[in-house]
């Protein structure tokens, strides 16, 4: 980078020019930082050999920390460092959808929304509900939120697939064990410097009354709004906004979120492997298990990683499983040397 932006006609393109000196500044500004963390680790593992030989209780204890202290900070600097794709720093629409499991597969999808959005929290980003439909008898059929916060989409993809619960079901009278499923989609939320182009002739527009739970709140008018991309069949709706206007508005942000995410899926050839995330949501299929009964464990099957304490992660203590999948997946893309680096 360095070579090309001296040459003559490097500022002939200057949008170009900007992309590529930005990148150039995050790489100088990474590889300074690895560079101060490698000659902490020496002055690190030179003074611990000295205070081993004095046997100098308190200097080892201050380098623990220290030590410690650094581990926090390289964490931090590779989960940065994964989060590198033009996606990962936007916000996030997420969608989760109830899957085998009648009543039983509502609640859970119930228990995973209040999972996400405890996580969020914890991690200081803003939460908002798009759509929700209630379940029949309990619980949630589906329901899409945003979550907006720096580098939300780049954590919340990690969550993509089905997730299953296993646990002494509430709503059985003869407590028995019940399997449920549940799907979670996210989408980086397109703000107004991408331009996606929608034809209006290519949507089909209902509005119909938003549900509630009755009494004087209930909508007594057709402010929900549900948009059909008739070329994809993409459907996506609104109905938690006062008015239809901004219902509307909010609908077609998602529409255009959902086609950002379709692009992206073809010009990175990858439709087979977001075909498999969108296998029968049951059997064989999910991602993570979260198992309450014989015995409480959360694991998950793409990384092993495990969780004895179910409760915390249900409350929404997940960012280890996160971290995990991030890095599995950028290890996968990474030169053979820098893996075994």
């Amino acid at each position: 980078m360095e070579i090309l932006s001296l040459k003559k006609e490097f500022w002939d393109n200057q949008n170009n020019a900007r992309e590529i000196l930005q990148k150039k500044t995050k790489l100088t500004e990474s590889l300074d930082k690895w560079k101060k963390f490698k000659e902490e680790i020496r002055d690190i593992e030179h003074l611990w050999a000295i205070a081993l030989q004095e046997k100098d209780e308190q200097v080892l204890q201050d380098l623990s920390l220290e030590l410690d202290y650094l581990n926090s900070a390289v964490g931090q600097e590779e989960i940065r460092i994964m989060l590198a794709s033009e996606q990962d720093p936007m916000d996030a629409i997420v969608s989760i959808h109830a899957g085998a499991g009648g009543t039983e597969a509502q609640d859970w999808t119930e228990m995973l929304l209040r999972m996400y959005l405890r996580w969020a929290e914890k991690k200081g980003f803003a939460t908002k509900i798009i759509d929700c439909q209630p379940g029949d008898e309990a619980g949630i059929k589906s329901v899409s939120f945003t979550v907006e916060g720096q580098y939300a989409y780049g954590y919340a993809k990690a969550e993509i697939g089905i997730h299953r619960l296993v646990r002494i079901s509430p709503f059985d009278a003869g407590a028995r064990r019940h399997t449920s499923f549940a799907s979670v989609f996210v989408y980086p939320e397109v703000d107004d410097d991408i331009k996606i182009e929608i034809d209006e002739n290519d949507l089909r527009i209902d509005t119909f009354r938003a549900g509630g739970k009755g009494g004087q709140h209930v909508n007594k008018t057709d402010s929900a709004v549900r948009i059909t991309h008739l070329p994809t069949n993409i459907v996506v709706q609104c109905q938690n906004e006062r008015s239809q206007h901004k219902n509307k508005a909010m609908a077609m942000k998602y529409l255009k979120s959902r086609l950002y995410e379709r692009e992206l899926q073809l010009k990175k050839e990858k439709i087979s492997e977001e075909n498999k995330l969108k296998k029968d949501i049951a059997w064989g299929s999910q991602i993570r298990s979260y198992i309450l009964h014989p015995y409480k464990m959360v694991k998950d099957h793409r990384t092993n990683i495990e969780n004895g304490n179910a409760s915390r992660v249900l409350d929404g203590d997940i960012d280890d499983f996160i971290h995990a999948y991030l890095m599995s997946a950028t290890e996968h893309f990474l030169p053979k040397d820098l893996k075994n680096s």
